[in-house]
């Protein structure tokens, strides 16, 4: 693991589907990120890991187009898109499922967003439901699911919306132990199944080694970033992996450049 400040810029090619150059953002005088700059490859999983506050989904906004950047570049399948929306599929930490639709009108939301009409976008929707979990489910309301149940509608969603570039903000994190672990196990090999693009900000580092290809540590604001970890474990990955010693050694390193960022 490289523990000094990354420079990736070498490192870009033309397989990029996501590319970050430089960028800075500030609020309000407060200099929020200063000059992030990374890649994703297509079909790749990258982890951001940081302290709270650090400036992670400031950092998110700004690729999903919600914000811009005070400088820098933000490209996606090699075009600029510094403030432009609609780019990225864009999941939350809250599933914000209409309690007055049923799963499948949820799911089909951005479909019908984009003109299709409802009985194509449920068309479209229909073969999802079973690798999403959620076969039989089709006709509930969200607060007849459970907390995972919902994640999943959600995560369907955002997949619908974008299905090559997706970007979770701390997916589970609302989630109790024993269902974000077994979702951690689903999504894993979903990703892998489903061969998207996934840029995750999470707070869990057994998480973000379980999932992702790669693992980038932020420091404090204004953040840059510490250090990067290629994941070379095989897949699929399962919970079980979390105490072999090839997992451990992955994570301790994570850690101690956690810990040496103020973390």
């Amino acid at each position: 693991m490289n523990s000094s400040p990354v420079k990736q810029q070498s490192a870009l090619d033309t397989e990029s589907i996501i590319r970050l150059s430089e960028l800075v953002k500030g609020f309000a005088g407060l200099e929020v990120i200063d000059g992030i700059s990374l890649f994703l490859k297509r079909g790749e999983v990258l982890a951001l890991l940081g302290p709270s506050g650090c400036g992670k989904s400031t950092l998110m906004h700004l690729v999903a187009g919600l914000d811009r950047p005070d400088s820098g570049e933000i490209m996606i399948g090699g075009e600029q898109v510094n403030g432009e929306t609609g780019r990225v599929g864009y999941m939350h930490q809250k599933d914000l499922l209409l309690p007055w639709k049923r799963v499948m009108s949820n799911v089909c939301i951005p479909l019908r967003l984009k003109g299709i009409s409802k009985t194509e976008a449920e068309r479209m929707a229909a073969p999802l439901f079973g690798p999403f979990g959620l076969e039989g489910f089709e006709e509930y309301y969200p607060s007849q699911l459970s907390g995972g149940m919902r994640q999943r509608a959600a995560l369907m969603r955002t997949y619908l919306y974008r299905r090559d570039i997706m970007l979770l903000d701390e997916p589970f994190g609302a989630l109790d132990a024993i269902t974000r672990e077994r979702l951690q196990d689903w999504l894993s090999g979903l990703i892998s199944a489903l061969n998207t693009t996934v840029l995750m900000v999470t707070h869990d580092i057994d998480e973000a080694i379980l999932i992702a290809d790669r693992v980038m540590v932020m420091s404090e604001k204004p953040s840059r970033i510490l250090a990067e970890e290629e994941i070379p474990l095989p897949r699929p990955r399962s919970r079980e992996m979390v105490m072999e010693d090839d997992f451990l050694r992955i994570k301790r390193r994570i850690y101690s450049v956690l810990r040496s960022g103020g973390a």
